[in-house]
């Protein structure tokens, strides 16, 4: 099965909420999917990866897609998901996002360049109201 190439950019507000975008490459024409997320107030930038990236992988999964590629703006997360230590404040995201993951059949994270996605995800966030 060919693997679904999907871009995602995120971004997060102070109050934690936080907006992911998600390139979906496959097909015809290229789709779009916007996913709202939130973290704690007081939250690493980690955190927002983590939560971002959990949120796109439960969307994704609602479209019954099987075989994806992501790649995210964020090699720092890319490098967390690789198997090191996990520092304690972060583990129940990082469950999060694993057990996410791992409803793929085949699934890899990779890290690529700042997108217009990310750029758009908190271009939006900085004007939500604080909540």
């Amino acid at each position: 099965m060919i693997p679904v190439e999907v871009e995602v950019g995120f971004g997060a507000g102070s109050g934690g909420r936080g907006i992911a975008y998600a390139r979906i490459r496959g097909g015809a024409a290229d789709q779009l999917l916007r996913v709202a997320f939130r973290v704690p107030r007081q939250f690493a930038d980690a955190e927002v990866g983590y939560a971002a990236l959990t949120a796109v992988a439960r969307a994704l999964r609602k479209r019954r897609l099987k075989n994806v590629r992501l790649a995210v703006d964020d090699p720092g997360l890319v490098d967390g998901l690789s198997g090191g230590e996990v520092p304690p404040p972060m583990v129940l995201p990082y469950v999060r996002l694993k057990c996410a993951l791992n409803g793929f059949d085949d699934v890899r994270v990779s890290a690529t360049p700042t997108n217009d996605l990310a750029q758009r995800a908190r271009a939006e966030v900085a004007l939500l109201p604080a909540a």
